[in-house]
């Protein structure tokens, strides 16, 4: 049984800004547009647990293609660089609250949701 984990997703842009006790960590291969790196508060930013570049571009942020791109995006998460990176994540989410930050509009049919549901080791979304 895994550990009791706490993680949340929360969008870059609407960010009501840090709380105590969490790490924040961006999960997007692209940096936001229009932010600078000042002006978003994380810790870190791990690109290698973010979905390819070929696979960002099949989905296409299309909720009709998004089943398909949370088994293809749960599938790269099984392989290296991947499994480094859910561990870590599962690490610091099992020790601090850590908060998932993306740039996605649709926070519910995207990259972070399906991983926050592998870190947390829960459904199969």
């Amino acid at each position: 049984m895994l550990a009791q984990v706490h993680v949340e997703v929360t969008r870059v842009y609407e960010d009501q800004g840090r709380r105590p006790g969490e790490h924040r960590v961006l999960v997007d291969r692209l940096w936001p547009r229009g932010l600078t790196k000042a002006s978003v508060d994380f810790d870190e930013w791990i690109k290698d647990v973010a979905p390819s570049t070929e696979l960002r571009r099949f989905y296409g942020h299309d909720p009709e293609r998004f089943d398909e791109f949370a088994r293809r995006y749960r599938l790269e998460l099984a392989c290296e660089p991947g499994i480094s990176a859910v561990e870590r994540l599962r690490e610091i989410a099992t020790s601090s609250h850590l908060v998932l930050l993306t740039a996605t509009r649709d926070i519910g049919h995207s990259g972070a949701a399906v991983l926050q549901t592998v870190i947390a080791g829960t459904g199969t979304r």
